[in-house]
């Protein structure tokens, strides 16, 4: 406050002489211009707080980008509410949140223009959770189809904590289904958090290291065990370095999980985590033979196994 108090003395013996500048003789003057330049600092230096305050509220506003058919779109949370297709859900059981729960929403194939029906979509959230999904799947719509919605958090609403006690909901972007069950739609197709949706290939396409060899038969138990890893694994995991998740480790290099586990503990690994090690900050959800059936299960294990002996080079 005492530089500002001296640089205003300064400026109030400053006035305005016809063309030169002079000191201003009368020192009531001086005093009167000091406190008025004061007010104008004070006004000013308000102003631009609030701007600041403005301009980052902007920047902080969540925004989703949504890349297909060649182009890329931004919605904030503010214009995807304001959509006319906007409507009001609820789901009867929410896998986020355990419960019913009803959101504002969009259906998905508003936002997909120009994807073709055997292009594929990539939901990525912000904690590197990465969902890879047909586009026919999310634009199905009427009959016994599934329909896939995003809803959309808002602000003046939010929704609840995933955990009690602790901050963080499934916003502000979160895929949800009404009647999943016509198309055997996983949680692990239940992406929140959703920052991204882009046009992308096939996982398989893209890291053919993942792909079992083509002798095996389709109905061998490796080949469907690759189909329900790509499905409820990959999303977390990459396996044989390929992959677009970020959350949990690489599932075969440098070791896979059928060489340092027994058989036993590894299948309670994946029915239920914290039954095997107790880690409360663990993420890794159980899949229970709702999610995973018995013969499902075998099968991961087998495509497992069988990709322990055929790691990437590191």
């Amino acid at each position: 406050m005492s530089s500002l108090r001296s640089a205003t003395r300064g400026v109030a013996a400053i006035g305005r002489s016809g063309s030169g500048i002079s000191v201003a003789r009368n020192p009531d003057h001086a005093q009167r211009d000091g406190y008025a330049t004061v007010r104008v600092m004070r006004r000013w230096l308000a102003g631009l707080c609030c701007g600041l305050a403005a301009g980052a509220a902007i920047a902080a506003e969540p925004v989703l980008t949504v890349t297909t058919g060649g182009r890329t779109a931004t919605y904030t949370v503010a214009s995807l509410l304001a959509h006319p297709a906007v409507a009001a859900i609820t789901i009867p059981q929410d896998v986020a949140y355990k419960r019913p729960m009803t959101y504002q929403a969009v259906p998905v194939s508003v936002l997909l223009d120009g994807v073709a029906p055997a292009a594929s979509l990539r939901f990525t959230a912000s904690d590197g959770f990465a969902a890879t999904l047909q586009a026919d799947l999310l634009r199905a719509a009427g009959g016994q189809a599934p329909r896939a919605y995003l809803a959309i958090e808002p602000p003046d609403a939010p929704w609840p904590p995933l955990k009690a006690g602790e901050p963080g909901s499934a916003g502000p972007f979160y895929l949800v289904w009404v009647h999943p069950e016509r198309a055997l739609i996983v949680p692990e197709q239940w992406p929140y958090g959703v920052v991204r949706i882009e046009e992308t290939k096939p996982l398989a396409e893209r890291f053919p290291a993942l792909v079992p060899a083509a002798g095996l038969t389709a109905d061998a138990s490796v080949r469907r065990g690759f189909a329900v890893t790509m499905k409820n694994c990959m999303v977390c995991h990459t396996l044989n370095l390929g992959g677009d998740a970020s959350i949990g480790p690489d599932l075969d290099v440098p070791f896979n999980p059928t060489e340092y586990l027994r058989a036993d503990a590894l299948r309670r690994l994946i029915r239920d985590p914290q039954s095997l090690h107790r880690w409360p900050a663990a993420r890794m959800p159980g899949f229970d033979v709702s999610v995973l059936s018995d013969r499902d299960l075998n099968d991961v294990l087998a495509y497992l196994r069988y990709m322990a002996n055929r790691k990437v080079a590191k």
